[in-house]
């Protein structure tokens, strides 16, 4: 009941590239431009201030019983790092929800919740807008330093370097993008929850790189496993299936 009151719509892995793939194939068609930037948020779960995080929940109604069981359970956590068998002294962490716990991405999403105008999945965050002329442009970076000023305000960071911009476009639209003052690179194509998307929206890419990782698995199986009696390779294949298992689905998912 928590994460469904307080995040009424959320979209899960697929709905979130469906959601984006439907905006921009649809004003394609309508002859427009979609300018999408794909954002990456610097050491996302690591860096959720806790007491900025408390503060939100509380915002949200989440306080009582369970905001001080919330709150016990960030709270009083240490660390420290080994190598080659010597320890550093013990450090109290301050920020971050704890990666692994059922919990922690469900606070994660509390904390970004407010980030406006962009399509969220964890720590995957886009913002996209039809951009025809330099005016649509502007507002689009408007909406870029809100975001930045979002972050600094909250104690996040955009890793300006990891922070692509990919023109959807029927004809060319001159328009460059910047954060904290730093240009942003414009790629033809960009991996996105699995999905490669390509600028033209066509599916050779994510095709090729499918095709890629399967032969890499299947030579692999061929190489190691000199015994090739079905019923070692099949449960062996299977199992490779796992590791590609969001590859592959991802390309079904595209074609179709």
């Amino acid at each position: 009941m928590l994460i469904c009151s307080i995040l009424p719509y959320c979209y899960s892995c697929a709905s979130n590239r469906l959601v984006l793939l439907e905006t921009v194939t649809a004003e394609l068609n309508a002859k427009h431009n979609v300018d999408t930037i794909y954002l990456d948020v610097a050491k996302a779960f690591d860096k959720v201030p806790h007491q900025r995080l408390m503060l939100k929940l509380k915002a949200h109604g989440t306080d009582g019983l369970v905001g001080n069981w919330i709150k016990s359970w960030l709270s009083d956590r240490w660390q420290r790092v080994c190598l080659d068998g010597t320890f550093s002294s013990w450090r109290r962490v301050w920020s971050g929800v704890p990666q692994g716990s059922v919990l922690g991405p469900v606070l994660f999403l509390i904390f970004i919740n407010d980030l406006d105008n962009a399509l969220k999945f964890a720590d995957n965050t886009k913002v996209y807008k039809v951009v025809d002329n330099q005016f649509d442009g502007a507002q689009l970076q408007s909406d870029l330093d809100s975001l930045g000023d979002w972050a600094v305000k909250w104690q996040m960071k955009f890793n300006v370097e990891k922070c692509k911009v990919v023109h959807y476009s029927v004809r060319s639209i001159d328009v460059e993008y910047s954060l904290y003052g730093q240009p942003l690179e414009e790629v033809v194509s960009k991996k996105d929850l699995g999905v490669v998307f390509s600028n033209d929206l066509k599916v050779r890419r994510q095709c090729e790189e499918a095709y890629s990782k399967a032969s890499q698995m299947l030579g692999l199986i061929n190489r190691t496993i000199q015994f090739k009696n079905p019923e070692v390779l099949l449960p062996l294949y299977v199992s490779c299936e796992t590791t590609l298992g969001v590859l592959l689905s991802s390309v079904e998912l595209t074609v179709c």
